[in-house]
Formats: structure tokens, C-alpha cells, sequence
């Protein structure tokens, strides 16, 4: 609701940007979808190494 009433205010203030930045939002959309995998895949693998240091503690009973 925060960005609709942003991009309402800039309308009112220079529509031209406004409808610029209206046309080129879903260019920018997946232009950057690449590194939003590409996050989602680190953390994957951040969280899998973490689970492989942490499972012997968890083994030995050490509940978190």
C-alpha cells in the first residue's frame, strides 16, 4: 500500500516519471529475478552446511 501511495504521490508531482516508472517496474522485474535465485540457492546452501556442523551437537541431545 506504502509504494501505491509513493508512486500516487509522484504522479501528482511529475506524471511523466510516474508512468516511466510504471512502464519499466516489470522490466526491472526480471532483469533482477536472476539474483533472487541465485539468493534463494546461497541460503540453500548456507543452511545445509550449517545443519551438517550442527548435527552432531543435535545428535548428542543438545535441543534448539
Amino acid at each position: 500500500m506504502a509504494a501505491f501511495l509513493l508512486w500516487f504521490l509522484l504522479l501528482i508531482i511529475c506524471w511523466p516519471l510516474a508512468l516511466l516508472a510504471l512502464l519499466l517496474y516489470p522490466l526491472i522485474w526480471v532483469l533482477l529475478l536472476p539474483f533472487r535465485i541465485l539468493g534463494f540457492a546461497v541460503e540453500g546452501a548456507f543452511g545445509l552446511v550449517r545443519g551438517l556442523f550442527l548435527l552432531p551437537a543435535r545428535i548428542l541431545g543438545g535441543r534448539s
